[in-house]
């Protein structure tokens, strides 16, 4: 027998299609006892609701999408697990997309294939694929760029400030000399951070030398052969601190400075940004900006349905960042700061 259908139940039951329609979705027009006839008939039959033409009638999928290039690593990790539970909560289901490729992005979006969107793909869309998806209405939260419409949002971190208060930290332990390592140039968070050092630099007067700026590209292995590549041409001119974009980064510039020989924090400081599990347990613990991932997943999925459910229009929340202390920045050059 092939599947069972909403006419074989009505047929079994001996009553129209409406009249099981009526009953399966608990519309009270029935009287108790043909409701229970017709439940006790769908039960026997082992009949399973079509839930595709049921949401498609309703013009919803329940379905929130997550746009992104990658999600290797620990930060995106510890972001799609937050999502993902608070969108089962809310009664949802999460479709992770993974691409680069922008007309596969636009035509899940534009095609309505989910109801809502999360946004976080290194400025693959532009300012005219925000007009389109303004114009159809497309609700959408933003995690790398700040955008503030009717049916859009951001939730992202204050990253600016995070990397000023990262350096001004690095200061207050005595260190003039800093280096910054940068992850994607083309990534909110990598530009922002980046903005944050150099303004603090200026502030405070000290020199803002172009080959203390490393490029990581937010990862271990790019950052460690960055770090190795600039004690080789630059011998005489190890900073006395780094500040990395992110603490994978971190890590790996602390790994290219011990092979050299060097000891962490004892000749050279290193911080990184984000607070992901690991740093807390790499040797020496990472002093870094704890960034609020999960949190942030969470306000994400909680504002698109907010807006999809009409209760409140597109809005920009920044998450502050916190710094914690640990053992590779060397807190005996001078006075601990907490910020």
């Amino acid at each position: 027998m092939g599947k069972v259908t909403i006419k074989d139940v009505a047929r079994e039951a001996g009553v129209s299609i409406s009249t099981v329609s009526n009953a399966l979705n608990g519309v009270d027009v029935l009287n108790p006892a043909t409701k229970a006839h017709i439940l006790a008939v769908a039960d026997r039959l082992n009949y399973v609701p079509n839930l595709n033409g049921k949401l498609l009638k309703s013009g919803e999928s329940k379905m929130l999408g997550f746009f992104t290039t990658s999600v290797s690593g620990p930060y995106f990790y510890e972001l799609v697990e937050a999502m993902a539970r608070e969108c089962e909560k809310l009664g949802y289901g999460l479709n992770v997309f993974i691409t680069k490729d922008k007309q596969v992005i636009l035509s899940n979006i534009l095609g309505r294939r989910v109801d809502g969107v999360i946004i976080f793909e290194e400025l693959m869309i532009d300012e005219k694929d925000v007009a389109a998806m303004e114009k159809e209405q497309v609700h959408a939260v933003f995690l790398d760029r700040v955008i503030e419409k009717p049916t859009m949002g951001s939730v992202i971190f204050d990253s600016y400030v995070a990397g000023y208060e990262a350096t001004k930290y690095l200061i207050s332990l005595g260190h003039k000399k800093i280096a910054y390592i940068s992850g994607v140039d083309t990534m909110y968070d990598s530009v922002q951070r980046k903005e944050g050092y150099l303004a603090a630099l200026k502030e405070y007067q000290l020199e803002i030398n172009e080959d203390y700026i490393l490029q990581g590209y937010f990862e271990e292995a790019s950052t460690y052969n960055a770090v190795k590549s600039f004690m080789h041409f630059y011998p005489g001119k190890l900073p006395d601190a780094f500040l990395a974009g992110n603490d994978v980064s971190a890590m790996g510039c602390i790994k290219a400075l011990k092979s050299e020989g060097y000891q962490i924090p004892e000749d050279i400081s290193v911080m990184g940004f984000d607070d992901i599990e690991l740093a807390q347990y790499f040797s020496p613990p990472l002093t870094t900006v704890k960034n609020q991932i999960a949190r942030q997943g969470i306000l994400a999925i909680d504002h698109l349905v907010q807006m999809i459910q009409k209760k409140e229009n597109g809005k920009i929340r920044k998450l502050p960042g916190e710094i914690i202390i640990r053992h590779s920045s060397n807190v005996k050059i001078g006075r601990t700061v907490r910020l």
